[in-house]
């Protein structure tokens, strides 16, 4: 990539400006993460459309975080998002209108462009791939409340107190988070729970005999019927929407690590037994009750699998048994589905599938100009 390249994409990027973060706070953006050093004062190269930002600050000898904060943007060519760093609640808060025009020519005249972290634009196809029907509505529809997203506010989600032995690990864990943060800081961001659909955990209907009743629970196709029709108004893609808007705002919070090793571990031990086969006679498990398309090679459950393994596998640090965890029920996919996952392509490091719409244009990085290169 040459300079004028380079700096057509400064240029035409947005950026993300953010002001007196301490050092050693994580700091990420999609499916890419900062660790803030001395000169660290945001990103760049952000291409336009909706991202999902999200950081969560650190003791200062770097080994212990706060529960992350996230917030969704969708932002314009050229355009620039201020935050300045509050010490007392360890939150990035809104600056000024004032403030926000002054920083924004700084930006504009590069004032901080050898302080700002490129957006890696190779990462940026996967990124499309998990949030491609995440859109302005679907974001206003269910973000919180002044659209600060952390986790700890969400124990309202298990509504008649958690069921499961996965939902009760998940709410001792927010619950004891948000013990924490009430006690060490006077004002935290206005986050509040999402505003999620709510889908019956059992249909009841009157006037039909016990074995209807069971097949209707059973089968939850009149269910998906009934809650697209009263709460997407007949729009697929806004329940595809708020399917990858609740993914992508759970994904980054890195410091549950323990808790997605145990759902992968609950998720692996129910599909091992779910899609056992025995050696002679009809298939078991849901594999005779689902229909071929949701398990073919091109299914989005197939395409959601692939992105969530490639971040986990690629990512620069990663807890070991959510590593391990990962790669057991990626194998299991494969041998009792045949879904493949290994990439097709290998081109200066930067992997991509041959028929990936989002895939990057590639081109021999000249070592003259090392400075514009991501890391």
């Amino acid at each position: 990539m040459d300079s004028e390249k380079a700096l057509e994409l400064v240029k035409h990027g947005a950026t993300l400006l953010f002001l007196d973060v301490p050092q050693h706070t994580l700091i990420g953006i999609d499916t890419q993460m900062f660790t803030v050093g001395p000169a660290f004062k945001g990103i760049k190269m952000i291409p336009p459309g909706i991202h999902f930002v999200f950081y969560s600050s650190s003791t200062r000898d770097g080994k212990e975080f706060s529960p992350t904060i996230g917030f969704f943007i969708d932002v314009t060519p050229s355009q620039v998002i201020v935050r300045k760093w509050n010490q007392q609640d360890e939150w990035l808060a809104k600056v000024s209108e004032e403030e926000e025009e002054r920083y924004s020519q700084a930006v504009k005249s590069l004032e901080f462009d050898k302080h700002l972290g490129p957006y890696d634009l190779s990462q940026y196809g996967a990124w499309k791939h998990l949030s491609n029907y995440i859109t302005k509505d679907v974001i206003e529809k269910f973000e919180p409340v002044g659209g600060e997203i952390t986790v700890i506010y969400e124990s309202a989600i298990l509504k008649g107190g958690p069921k499961t032995e996965m939902e009760r690990a998940l709410d001792a864990q927010m619950k004891k988070s948000k013990s924490e943060a009430s006690s060490s800081s006077t004002e935290q961001p206005k986050g509040n729970r999402f505003y999620y659909t709510s889908i019956p955990r059992i249909i009841k209907h009157k006037g039909i005999s016990g074995q209807e009743l069971t097949s209707l629970n059973l089968d939850k196709t009149q269910l998906l019927e009934s809650v697209l029709s009263k709460e997407y108004k007949a729009s697929e893609d806004l329940l595809l929407g708020e399917l990858q808007f609740s993914f992508v705002a759970f994904l980054p919070f890195q410091t549950r690590s323990e808790l997605f090793t145990k759902f992968i571990k609950v998720i692996y031990h129910q599909l091992k037994y779910g899609l056992q086969k025995e050696s002679s006679g009809p298939e078991m498990g849901v594999l005779a009750l689902l229909d071929d398309s949701w398990l073919a090679s091109d299914s989005f459950l197939h395409l959601l699998c692939k992105d969530f393994f490639a971040l986990v596998e690629e990512a620069s640090v990663v807890d070991g048994d959510l590593l391990s965890w990962t790669r057991k029920f990626k194998e299991l996919l494969e041998s009792r589905l045949g879904w493949e996952f290994q990439k097709k392509s290998d081109v200066d490091g930067i992997y991509f599938d041959e028929d990936d719409e989002y895939a990057p244009v590639v081109e021999t990085l000249n070592e003259s100009h090392g400075d514009y290169m991501a890391t």
